[in-house]
């Protein structure tokens, strides 16, 4: 498989290359040290806010399994065929298949899903340049701040696959590593999908980290890579079942006297 070219990407290759508006103006400012006691805890209560409204409402979706991948792969790129079939059969074990919800790759796990008849969740993130959200998304969220994004897609997800990407597809694969190995988080599977893109990385984190000892064995060994979408979804299917309790039984029922309802009618 080759690199994006100008004809097999999206139109957001100048992400991040505009002015930002006066709402991301506001977010770097929540980065930049301490402020009037007013202003942070203005910002923490929109922090808190963002939290509550995504846990109501990603909370009856149902067993999910996350897939991080590039926004700037377009049909028909082999990754993005690589990545529609891959959210076809993990849609195809039953679980929800959950993305940042933009376009890419992240498009083609959520078209993947629902062209197999299974539930599709993106949670999406504003940016200087607007990141839309992709037309096959049967439930859609939008959040100002990454570390609630990215939460999201951690806190309702047995699994973990991550197909070509970038800076960020990189910051949500090695976070999730990290709480793994740190033991805040279960050790869901994590797979990378594609190996000519994910084998350098591989080889470095053996030849270098695992060489000088910043990491162990096992931090590396639980990687899973694989070119087959099939395989990615046999491994995440088999550790939820096996290792995790998950069964096919009726999903939990909301109340309506806590105002709770499932998202689209489900």
């Amino acid at each position: 498989m080759t690199p994006p070219t100008d004809s097999a990407t999206t139109s957001t290759t100048d992400w991040g290359k505009c002015a930002p508006d006066a709402a991301d103006q506001l977010e770097q400012r929540f980065l930049v040290g301490p402020r009037a006691r007013r202003h942070e805890l203005g910002d923490a209560v929109r922090v808190f806010a963002e939290m509550i409204r995504g846990f109501r409402h990603l909370h009856f979706v149902g067993p999910c399994a996350t897939v991080f991948g590039s926004a700037r792969y377009a049909p028909p790129h082999p990754y993005y065929e690589l990545t529609r079939a891959l959210g076809g059969e993990l849609a195809r074990s039953g679980f929800t298949v959950m993305t940042g919800g933009g376009p890419g790759l992240m498009e083609a796990a959520n078209r993947g899903a629902r062209e197999a008849g299974g539930r599709s969740i993106g949670c999406n993130i504003t940016l200087p340049k607007e990141q839309q959200p992709n037309p096959y998304l049967d439930h859609f969220l939008e959040f100002r701040f990454f570390f609630v994004r990215k939460l999201m897609l951690a806190k309702y997800s047995y699994a973990f696959i991550a197909v070509p990407g970038g800076y960020g597809t990189l910051d949500e694969l090695f976070e999730v590593l990290v709480l793994i190995q740190t033991g805040k988080m279960v050790d869901f599977p994590v797979v990378l999908l594609g190996k000519a893109h994910w084998q350098p990385l591989v080889d470095y984190l053996h030849k270098v980290h695992l060489g000088s000892g910043t990491v162990d064995a096992a931090d590396v060994e639980r990687l899973v890579l694989t070119d087959s979408p099939a395989e990615a979804a046999q491994v995440v299917r088999d550790r939820a079942l096996g290792d995790f309790g998950l069964s096919y039984g009726p999903a939990p029922k909301p109340r309506w006297w806590l105002g709770e309802r499932a998202p689209g009618g489900w």
